[in-house]
């Protein structure tokens, strides 16, 4: 199970590179070419097929394993992205719980609830999509 949980952990720190360039990506060529307004939403569809994406790649790695195997470590990715998102916003860039919290209001366009969800069901849905459960 160490072992499992060790490669799952692997695999969300992959997932996180991905959404650092997605971010990265956001700001230097979708705000410029569509608006930040428009960016925002597109570019959390865009995290999550490339969770979605990763997922499917990479969750071979972790073997034939029963499904309840596969929804904890979407719960284990589920959390981690939660605290990362957290802990980056209050603590790296020093931002109030106010403006930190501004990722979970859908009306302004930020689809972090949506990465959030995908982040979860992702290596269960990738594992369902090839067969490993």
């Amino acid at each position: 199970m160490a072992v499992v949980l060790a490669k799952g952990i692997g695999i969300w720190l992959v997932i996180l590179m991905v959404a650092a360039a997605n971010g990265l990506f956001r700001e230097t060529v979708l705000a410029p070419l569509l608006g930040a307004r428009l960016a925002l939403p597109v570019s959390g569809v865009l995290l999550c097929v490339l969770v979605l994406l990763m997922a499917w790649l990479l969750v071979p790695w972790l073997g034939r394993l029963p499904a309840r195997w596969y929804a904890g470590i979407g719960i284990v990715w589920m959390t981690l992205t939660l605290v990362f998102e957290l802990v980056l916003g209050r603590y790296l860039a020093g931002q109030a719980w106010r403006d930190i919290l501004q990722v979970f209001d859908v009306s302004n366009g930020d689809l972090f609830v949506a990465v959030l969800v995908m982040s979860g069901v992702a290596p269960w849905l990738a594992a369902r999509m090839r067969g490993l459960h």
